[in-house]
């Protein structure tokens, strides 16, 4: 790209040039129907590891929706597969009996923790839980639940913060007016802070709003926050938005598309429904905006999209759920889930560039 390079601190602000190819995509009874919402980190040998929500009929037990499955890489562009799940739901815990999802790993004295959103029935709000491991391989759920707010929260991204404590922001379902003044169900962003790692307080009020475009219509997906280069630059979030299907958009002809089938697993196919949902109308993108103290974020601008309906792209419809990396020659990269207008999911990267 003419005046355009990879640099060794290139912005999280951009541009980004898109990887070609899948990262990651199903390929295997335990993914074959559905890749998304990965979490990238550094494995102890250097490589990168990418976690990721898989499902397929290779599933632990009939009703399960989604685990945590991981990949590894040397150049962080090809990876391999790794056997077995990661993190599973668990039938006996009601807050993970149905599904575990969008991963996010810390390192920690001795190992390394996971954060992740986990699903139980639709009568349960989602919350957010934690697992500890020595090797990044074997995982041990730690009990009971790290956050839980609103109408219910997931998505987390986790911070540590120059103090020792640690910073988690998520997405959080809350009421709000719309664009049109109509208070509606949506997705926001909020944040809560940790000294621990285990017990979190929530901060007050939201991070991000909904509803300052079109683009976003639907609600937030996903958020990290990047923290200040230097002194007197502003605190980023980057996060990824859906927007609503056009009106008068017709619902998509499946024989499951009920909400309260898809959440409960009561569908023949939960892979299935769920993906006919998503590309009935709704696409997804990734953005940025930006704060002055990393509390109140604004400005949103639009950092990675695909083609649309009708396009090539794999991540034509949406590009979501992304996880940011810092790699070792300075190099910051971005894994995000894409799916294409087939409605096949995977994971995706970008680059960040420097003039």
């Amino acid at each position: 790209m003419s005046g355009t390079t990879m640099g060794a601190r290139a912005s999280v602000a951009g541009p980004w040039r898109k990887e070609p190819g899948w990262r990651v995509t199903g390929s295997r009874p335990l993914d074959a129907s559905k890749v998304q919402a990965p979490g990238a980190t550094l494995a102890p040998d250097g490589r990168v590891r990418l976690f990721y929500t898989g499902v397929g009929p290779g599933k632990p037990f009939p009703a399960c929706q989604g685990y945590l499955l991981s990949a590894t890489s040397q150049d962080g562009v090809a990876f391999t597969v790794e056997e077995g799940i990661r993190v599973a739901p668990r039938p006996d815990l009601p807050w993970l009996s149905l599904r575990a999802i969008a991963p996010a790993v810390v390192a920690i004295p001795g190992g390394w923790r996971l954060y992740l959103e986990a699903r139980g029935p639709a009568s349960r709000p989602t919350v957010i839980v934690s697992a500890v491991s020595a090797d990044q391989l074997h995982w041990d759920l730690e009990p009971g639940i790290r956050l839980e707010a609103g109408d219910g929260v997931g998505a987390p991204r986790y911070l540590p913060l120059p103090d020792g404590t640690g910073l988690l922001t998520c997405w959080v379902a809350v009421a709000l007016p719309g664009r049109d003044g109509v208070e509606r169900r949506t997705q926001a962003v909020m944040s809560a802070r940790t000294i621990d790692g285990l017990t979190f307080t929530p901060d007050p009020g939201l991070r991000l709003r909904p509803f300052t475009g079109e683009v976003d219509s639907a609600g937030v997906t996903a958020a990290e926050v990047v923290p200040p280069a230097a002194p007197g630059e502003p605190w980023s979030m980057v996060f990824s938005a859906w927007q609503d299907r056009p009106a008068g958009w017709p619902e998509p002809l499946h024989p499951a598309h009920d909400p309260d089938a898809v959440a409960n697993g009561r569908s023949e196919d939960f892979a299935a429904a769920s993906v006919a949902v998503d590309i009935s109308g709704y696409r997804s993108r990734l953005l940025l905006a930006t704060s002055p103290d990393g509390i109140t974020y604004t400005g949103t601008r639009l950092l990675v999209e695909g083609d649309g309906y009708g396009g090539t792209d794999l991540d034509a419809i949406h590009a979501e759920d992304m996880s940011l990396l810092r790699m070792p020659d300075g190099t910051l990269r971005m894994y995000y889930a894409g799916c294409d207008v087939a409605g096949r999911w995977g994971v995706l990267s970008a680059l960040a560039l420097s003039g």
